[in-house]
């Protein structure tokens, strides 16, 4: 059993409805480290920020943070 409970739903919470209506756009559906995040939508938006500062901070060359991307999904049995 797990120990925290995923969310799909932003319940009418503003950050939440945003974030998961992106990832439902871009994904299709919301993506797992989202579904957990959600208990606290102040980190959630944080976090997803920092992660979009690793793709344009261009510190690491666009064909090397993909190969990565690929590399850590397939490592985790992540179909993308």
């Amino acid at each position: 059993m797990p120990r925290v409970t995923e969310k799909t739903d932003g319940g009418g919470d503003p950050i939440l409805d945003v974030e998961f209506a992106s990832e439902r756009e871009m994904f299709g559906d919301v993506l797992n480290p989202s579904r957990v995040l959600p208990h606290c939508p102040v980190i959630l938006q944080a976090a997803k920020k920092l992660y979009a500062s690793i793709d344009e901070s261009g510190q690491v060359p666009p064909p090397l943070l993909a190969l990565a991307y690929v590399r850590v999904a397939a490592l985790n049995g992540c179909p993308f």
